[in-house]
């Protein structure tokens, strides 16, 4: 099999994540872009917690526009799990500065806690006691990640609430959150009505905040579950 070559803005990506502290390399067998803690050798990254970086070329500059970068860690080798996604170079972002836009999102990765928003929202169920020992789930898949929690029904049975992100994913950093839905869930996982609570519109919120409030949500609808309406009453 041929070894991947380089793509124009590989070099120019590589040498702005040196310049804060980030080692990387372009990896010929797969043909990705990865960059590593300095402390973490090449030989290691396959083994530990690493970053790729994809990204688009002007085919008239080969200036390089819209980096995404994404952490992986293993999950069994040679399997690997998307662990988080980094935030992309916005739109706005001036001519000349995605390079290092991106190698500072990378960096502060390496450098802080390493949490996505999905991890503030599980310690703050864990306040309540809502941990996996309880029934809880998380499920990742793609753009539909959710936390699943075990729910009776006033109709008998047990059902789930559902909550996840706006956006989407629960793998987002703190700072990129928009805002968590619960829902309801049947004995069949359909959803019943609306939200039974949801949090932003399409701004950014307060990670920390906003999870400790769905918490709260949750726990006080655990220890007082819905009550069934007698509509014939009315």
């Amino acid at each position: 099999m041929a070894d991947f070559v380089a793509p124009a803005g590989a070099s120019t990506i590589i040498a702005g994540l040196a310049a804060v502290g980030v080692s990387a390399f372009w990896d010929t067998e797969e043909g990705l872009l990865i960059a590593h803690p300095v402390d973490i050798s090449k030989e290691e990254v396959f083994r530990s917690q690493h970053v790729t970086v994809s990204w688009d070329a002007d085919e008239d500059t080969s200036a390089v526009l819209s980096l995404e970068p994404v952490v992986w860690e293993p999950d069994g080798l040679p399997d690997y799990f998307e662990r988080a996604y980094l935030p992309s170079t916005p739109a706005d972002c001036p001519a000349g500065s995605e390079v290092a836009h991106c190698a500072g999102v990378v960096a502060d990765w390496f450098a802080g806690t390493r949490q996505t928003a999905g991890d503030v929202l599980l310690a703050a169920l864990a306040e309540y006691g809502i941990t996996k020992a309880f029934g809880r789930t998380e499920s990742y898949l793609g753009s539909g990640d959710r936390v699943a929690i075990p729910l009776p029904l006033p109709s008998g049975g047990a059902g789930e609430l559902s909550i996840a992100d706006r956006n989407g994913s629960l793998r987002q950093v703190p700072s990129a959150h928009t805002g968590w839905s619960i829902v309801r869930h049947d004995v069949w996982g359909e959803p019943i009505g609306d939200p039974l609570f949801i949090t932003g519109g399409g701004e950014l919120v307060d990670c920390a905040a906003d999870s400790a409030a769905a918490a709260a949500f949750v726990a006080d609808l655990l220890t007082a579950p819905p009550k069934k309406v007698d509509v014939s009453a009315a």
